[in-house]
């Protein structure tokens, strides 16, 4: 997949503006201030129905404007063309066509146009709390896999029912035997969500192997599942974790109803990430963080690309500065290959020793 062009109209600091990368590497230059990152953040946008880090919607409206507007016309690498328009005002919400086609559900754009994105402010899927890696896996699979997508979806629905559940059941007891049959739904649900999840990790754990090894890093990384029902990592399969759930929601029922909410599940869980059998939230530091971020978003661009013969889009946020300069030239040297990345930076040093990457220069207004 590439992005041909893309037009932005009232989106963070551009009023107009008409982008159109290379088919390769594109580095966006310019000062600080200039809206290099809104350009990732509207690529981001039209590939994934959101902005970067989460921003709310309203956020990303141009001051003084009352709407923005995204156009982003990409080609598949069958060169099949993938037309899609992003709009939001404060009276009319977000809408979302796909070749001129309204989308029902924004989660139906998931999957069309496959990206990756590395950012500096990302650093918390690496050191901060188990949502950040959750959002990590579960955005990675849901590019992936609509079934995922669907499966999480359904999760999602069942647990908040079961928890509105417990909240009644805390004061009125009659709830209690509903509780019982949702706790089959969510046991079975949950079974889905995390075998999907560990076949996942078996095979990007490979692929993280492959890019530090790239990277010329001396380190060994590893990635495991750590689960909040304390199962063991012997227990495999849809069947064999589903029963073991099931007993795990009977061992603490009395006391999820006195917590009013489900105290165990996907939804709880966590990823060790390790560098030399030593945890990187703890134990990493800075530049080992950085780098082992880095890692996983490449590994994630290899991994799309095995899975949907289809290179995704990769967006890197002010990259150079988060590494020395040997260790910039080993990462480029890996996505030169990687089909089409666009790059921002305040600096166009790192980029000598490539052939064919074009630059694309913002100016302070």
């Amino acid at each position: 997949m590439k992005l041909n062009t893309i037009k932005l109209q009232h989106f963070r600091k551009h009023d107009n503006l008409e982008f159109s990368p290379s088919g390769g590497i594109t580095l966006v230059y310019g000062p600080n201030g200039t809206g290099k990152s809104n350009i990732l953040e509207a690529i981001h946008f039209c590939a994934l129905a959101r902005g970067m880090n989460n921003a709310p919607d309203r956020e990303c409206m141009n001051f003084a404007a009352d709407h923005f507007l995204l156009q982003g016309f990409f080609e598949s690498d069958l060169e099949v063309a993938c037309d899609i328009q992003v709009s939001y005002s404060p009276r009319e919400g977000k809408r979302i066509s796909l070749n001129k086609s309204d989308l029902p559900r924004f989660s139906d754009l998931i999957g069309v146009v496959p990206c990756v994105t590395f950012s500096p402010l990302e650093l918390p899927v690496v050191n901060g709390p188990p949502g950040e890696r959750r959002r990590f896996v579960d955005s990675a699979l849901c590019q992936i896999s609509r079934t995922y997508l669907e499966r999480l979806q359904q999760y999602r629905r069942i647990l908040q029912q079961r928890n509105a559940l417990l909240s009644k059941a805390a004061y009125e007891p009659h709830y209690k035997q509903s509780i019982h049959l949702w706790t089959e739904h969510l046991a079975e649900a949950a079974a889905a969500v995390m075998t999907d999840r560990l076949h996942f990790l078996e095979e990007f754990s490979v692929a993280v192997d492959e890019v530090f090894s790239l990277m010329g890093i001396g380190e060994t990384p590893s990635i495991s599942y750590r689960s909040s029902l304390g199962m063991s990592g012997d227990l495999a399969g849809f069947d064999v974790i589903k029963d073991f759930i099931f007993s795990r929601f009977s061992d603490i029922n009395e006391q999820e109803i006195q917590r009013k909410q489900t105290l165990i599940g996907p939804h709880r869980d966590d990823f060790l990430f390790e560098i030399d059998g030593k945890e990187v939230k703890r134990y990493a530091s800075q530049g080992q963080m950085r780098t082992f971020l880095i890692a996983l978003k490449i590994a994630l661009q290899k991994y799309i690309f095995s899975k949907k013969s289809e290179a995704p889009v990769f967006l890197l946020d002010d990259i150079f500065s988060e590494l020395d300069d040997i260790r910039v030239e080993k990462v480029l040297e890996v996505i030169h290959e990687s089909g089409q990345a666009i790059i921002t930076s305040a600096s166009k040093k790192n980029i000598d020793f490539l052939d064919e990457v074009a630059l694309h220069t913002l100016l302070n207004s």
